[in-house]
């Protein structure tokens, strides 16, 4: 048995539905004022004739209360025609309007949703709120053509990342079963320095996940900026030595206390301050500071006077693998995504991290803001 479905009110676009409820709204109020014409009007001028000291059932009165029924009618039908008409088409345009500017929305919602992270819509001009949801629309597409770029560019380093170290093993592999390649001290140390880099790009990819996804649990708990700076100082003393570069601190006095993950904040400063010494030759001198911040809260610096950075490498010092060329080098052993996993966790803990420089050989500085209690 075949079923047929008719199309009802339900199947109706958005200016229909507004057109209808128009119309209907007209009708009842044509109804409305005719009633009510009809009621009252000759009801009033029936007392006026009467007041006016006519006979009830005068003649005169009669015809003249007949007229203006006819003339009252015959007005009221104009009037509502021409006021039916005008208001219709008026309607007709509004939600023709209406209907254009949805239809265009909803097409690059579709089109969003199929993967066009290109498609926009332009303002209808049809009152502030159309225009703000136009507006929302066009900011949720670039964010999520932002995010499909920076999806692409993440994937295709990943590869690169990890290319490099498999390619590696793979070749020695295949060399020790072949016989070419003895498996002496130095095969095994690079073996496992190859293996060593792929765990530390899984650490950190997991680590940058969970603080971007809000996903990370942190024990917060009242601390002092100068033990978080004496205690980075201490955990890269020995490596600064060993570099050849001083290591020193600046702390200003009568702090207030911030409320952070004490660990995580050292995560962050041992990543700043391993990133200053790698780039520091000998000779050079690394230093933290703490002070406090122009508008409220703490300000922790290291600042360092080695290779700086240049300007057009700034802005994008925290975004997931990328490298400047004399800045971040791959030779240097780093994952490309300290610095990322630094700005994940000072956001988590509702502060800002910021990077300056005057230019290359001028040293740099990495300067974290952390709301103080």
């Amino acid at each position: 048995m075949t079923t047929t479905t008719w199309g009802g009110p339900s199947r109706w676009g958005l200016a229909g539905r507004l057109l209808a409820g128009i119309v209907l709204v007209m009708v009842v109020g044509a109804i409305t004022a005719w009633a009510v014409a009809w009621l009252v009007g000759p009801a009033v001028f029936h007392e006026h004739m009467l007041q006016a000291g006519l006979d009830d059932h005068d003649e005169a009165v009669l015809h003249a209360e007949q007229a203006f029924r006819s003339a009252s009618t015959l007005a009221l039908a104009f009037a509502l025609a021409g006021a039916g008409v005008a208001s219709l088409a008026v309607s007709v345009v509004l939600t023709r309007r209406i209907g254009r500017s949805l239809a265009a929305l909803s097409s690059a919602a579709s089109s969003l949703g199929a993967g066009r992270y290109d498609s926009r819509v332009s303002p209808p001009g049809m009152g502030r709120e159309f225009d703000d949801l136009a507006a929302s629309f066009n900011r949720m597409a670039t964010r999520l053509q932002d995010g499909e770029r920076l999806r692409g560019r993440l994937l295709a380093d990943v590869a690169h990342e990890v290319r490099t170290p498999v390619a590696t093993i793979t070749a020695y592999l295949e060399a020790l079963e072949d016989g070419l390649q003895a498996l002496d001290p130095a095969t095994v140390t690079l073996l496992r320095d190859q293996a060593t880099r792929l765990t530390r790009l899984s650490e950190d990819l997991a680590a940058v996940t969970r603080a971007e996804s809000g996903d990370l649990a942190l024990d917060l708990r009242p601390t002092d900026p100068g033990e978080l700076v004496t205690a980075a100082l201490s955990a890269a003393r020995e490596r600064a030595t060993a570099r050849g570069v001083e290591l020193t601190q600046d702390v200003a006095a009568g702090l207030p206390t911030v409320v952070v993950d004490r660990l995580r904040l050292a995560q962050v400063l041992d990543n700043l301050v391993a990133n200053a010494l790698r780039h520091t030759p000998a000779g050079g001198t690394v230093t933290l500071s703490a002070a406090l911040a122009r508008a409220a809260g703490v300000r922790i610096s290291v600042t360092d006077t080695g290779e700086g950075i240049a300007g057009e490498h700034l802005p994008h010092l925290f975004e997931r693998f990328y490298r400047a060329d004399t800045a971040r080098d791959r030779a240097r052993g780093g994952s490309g995504i300290g610095l990322a996993i630094c700005q994940a966790l000072v956001h988590a803990h509702g502060g800002t991290i910021t990077a300056v420089s005057a230019g290359p050989g001028a040293g740099s500085t990495f300067t974290l803001t952390l709301p103080a209690t």
